[in-house]
């Protein structure tokens, strides 16, 4: 008998075909990924295996339950780490985990067995609060929560975004020492060498499957969609003679207390440069940026934006920067023009220009039949990329863009970039953090943070060459590993 079988299904929301007519099956034991682009049907496929939707056709069983009639059945039989975090951050580690083995009728004693070799990495840090934590430490309590009740079949809904690629190799090694426990894993993710980790995966298109294979062939068969073209590299800095720097930092530090979440960094950028800020989480990345972008004061140090000082003009800085995170740039409520309005007023453009430029940036991105539409309603692609037109739709010295890409498919990352490219061709600096190392590599010069320090500074080319290293992938983890302090 199989761990999960699914024929026929379907799930329509209004007018949009979520999944049309879907079937695979999943055998005892195996690690199957469903991957495809945003928008594909992945999380609906996921919640209607763990019986939290309705199929409107079809018939759907995991471990011979069927997920309709015998729901409760299945619930006590699988684990579920949805794509956002689904841990309560107000409650500590410890908290959170007594809560999901109450809620399947057990204890965190009773269960340990089945979590040890995860949870007991984060146990030393028991009292601490869920939302204090890194995206590493978050991933492996939510996975102790998923696994506390001993589930026979875990879901996992792009588990590892926004996390560091040394915290997903870890994580990955710990999903196969489960399947040697005999626990049937369904994983989708973005990143290929995560797809690579499965036995068979189903690509999932529109609703529909395409094809269900073992990694290589479906992503040789689909390469057009999961390994596009490279972007070609230009040395954007070039066009611009004057070079000066738009960014300069000088032993800067931010303490928390006896703790150095920013240790001693210097270091600048210049106009027109792409510039990768790199760092495991918990390395001091985002804490670096808050401060460069006027959301927090240093300890220590000093630093200059588009000629402004951090501590005395981080409002004159707001006016001439752009921010993209990845948790919130859009207000969802909201239509397209409408978010495109609300930002251009509060970086104080004029009504006629904003009218002009909202015209040229919906032709640009293709949105003009889509300037009435929710952003809720659009896929994450075209979210991100219209967040990013909107941080640079006032033409900002600098844009900061916070894990930019973080969930969203290969080509449409590559889109992404493209719009990345064409800004920084036109004098924008680009201050861009990212867990894609393939990204990396387009970037002019890259920083890697270790311990709230700059570990490594330097072109892509230099830094694999200083290291020895084949690929940025291997220099980050090469230096990711030396760290000392834990990513907390």
């Amino acid at each position: 008998m199989n761990a999960i079988e699914v024929n026929h299904v379907s799930k329509s929301y209004g007018e949009v075909k979520a999944l049309d007519d879907v079937s695979f099956s999943v055998s005892k034991g195996e690690v199957f990924g469903l991957i495809g682009p945003d928008g594909a049907g992945k999380t609906t496929m996921f919640r209607i295996l763990c019986s939290l939707l309705l199929p409107e056709t079809g018939t759907a069983s995991v471990d011979g339950f069927d997920v309709v009639r015998q729901m409760r059945e299945v619930r006590c039989r699988v684990g579920y780490m949805p794509g956002k975090f689904s841990l309560y951050q107000d409650l500590t580690i410890e908290e959170n985990l007594k809560f999901f083995a109450m809620l399947f009728g057990t204890t965190v004693e009773a269960g340990y067995d089945s979590i040890r070799a995860i949870y007991s990495q984060i146990e030393r840090f028991k009292d601490r609060r869920a939302g204090a934590l890194s995206g590493g430490m978050k991933q492996k309590l939510a996975l102790s929560c998923a696994l506390v009740h001993s589930p026979s079949v875990l879901f996992l809904d792009e588990p590892t975004t926004g996390v560091d690629p040394v915290s997903r190799k870890e994580l990955w090694e710990m999903l196969l020492s489960l399947k040697e426990q005999g626990i049937t894993i369904v994983a989708s993710t973005p990143y290929l060498d995560e797809v690579r980790c499965c036995e068979r995966v189903a690509f999932l298109d529109h609703g529909r499957i395409r094809g269900i294979g073992t990694p290589d062939v479906i992503l040789d068969e689909f390469r057009d969609i999961f390994n596009p073209p490279g972007i070609e590299k230009v040395e954007t800095i070039s066009q611009h003679t004057e070079q000066e720097n738009v960014i300069e930092v000088s032993h800067l530090v931010k303490a928390f207390g006896t703790f150095h979440a920013v240790d001693d960094i210097s270091f600048s950028v210049r106009r027109g440069e792409i510039f990768g800020f790199l760092g495991a989480n918990g390395a001091g990345k985002t804490t670096a940026m808050h401060m460069l972008t006027g959301l927090n004061q240093p300890t220590s140090g000093t630093g200059t934006v588009c000629g402004f000082d951090i501590r005395t003009q981080h409002e004159q800085i707001k006016k001439r920067i752009g921010y993209m995170s990845q948790r919130f740039s859009l207000y969802e409520d909201l239509t397209v023009s409408e978010n495109i309005r609300l930002f251009a007023g509060i970086y104080g453009m004029k009504d006629e220009e904003i009218h002009r430029k909202t015209d040229e940036l919906l032709r640009r991105l293709q949105f003009t039949e889509h300037k009435d539409t929710l952003v809720r309603s659009l896929p994450l692609g075209w979210k991100q990329k219209l967040a990013f037109s909107v941080s640079i739709f006032h033409e900002p010295g600098v844009v900061f863009l916070d894990e930019p890409t973080g969930g969203v498919d290969p080509a449409t990352r590559r889109q992404f970039w493209e719009l990345i490219y064409d800004a920084a061709s036109r004098g924008i600096t680009v201050f861009v953090t990212t867990h894609y190392m393939d990204e990396a590599e387009y970037c002019d010069r890259i920083s890697i943070m270790v311990d709230g320090k700059i570990s490594a500074l330097g072109t892509p080319s230099e830094l694999k060459a200083r290291f020895h290293q084949p690929d940025m992938d291997h220099v980050f983890t090469y230096l990711a590993r030396q760290a000392k302090r834990s990513s907390d």
